[in-house]
């Protein structure tokens, strides 16, 4: 079974496909990165020392917020038909109080990736922030260096993912993996 775990963001959308032949064993990562979301230039960026490097889009000047969205859902497309997930699984919006319009931008980014998912016919998977930090670290409220240790270590990694938003979409991965499986 393959996986297909994402960590929406306007700016950094965090991306892992994990594969797994059983729910009890540790999926291995088939590719993991970023989609950098602010231009149209090509930059390479790795995941890990066992992920396929990725491609990442970067630049100086950061276009509008529907440009942004056109190309997450372009790289959305090319990625779901380069690994052919059999699910994808997407973290929940999350709001804080203290920045209300962050969940406003994230649901704009989420509205694009949930439309790519259903566009190609795969079952989604939604988890809340808290229940996929439970799953990897024992607690809900685990930080992002938290969250980057634990997958490094369940994983094996020489050093843990970086940006925090792979080792959250590991992580969103992972979480499905235990459940769907």
């Amino acid at each position: 079974m393959r996986v297909l775990g994402i960590d929406p963001g306007l700016r950094l959308t965090g991306y892992a496909c994990l594969e797994t032949t059983r729910a009890d064993e540790v999926p291995r990562i088939i590719e993991a990165g970023v989609f950098r979301l602010i231009a149209s230039s090509r930059a390479s960026s790795s995941a890990s020392s066992r992920a396929k490097t990725t491609t990442a889009r970067t630049s100086s000047s950061a276009p509008s917020v529907s440009a942004r969205l056109l190309e997450l859902d372009r790289d959305l497309q090319e990625l779901i038909i380069r690994v052919k997930p059999d699910h994808v699984a997407v973290e929940s919006l999350f709001a804080h109080y203290k920045h209300p319009a962050t969940a406003i931008i994230m649901g704009h980014a989420r509205g694009v990736i949930l439309l790519a998912i259903r566009r190609a016919g795969i079952p989604l998977l939604e988890f809340k922030p808290n229940l996929v930090k439970k799953s990897l670290t024992g607690h809900g409220h685990a930080d992002k260096g938290q969250m980057q240790r634990s997958v490094q270590t369940i994983f094996g990694l020489a050093e843990p993912p970086s940006p925090p938003d792979v080792a959250d979409a590991i992580a969103i991965a992972l979480c499905a993996c235990r459940r769907a499986g």
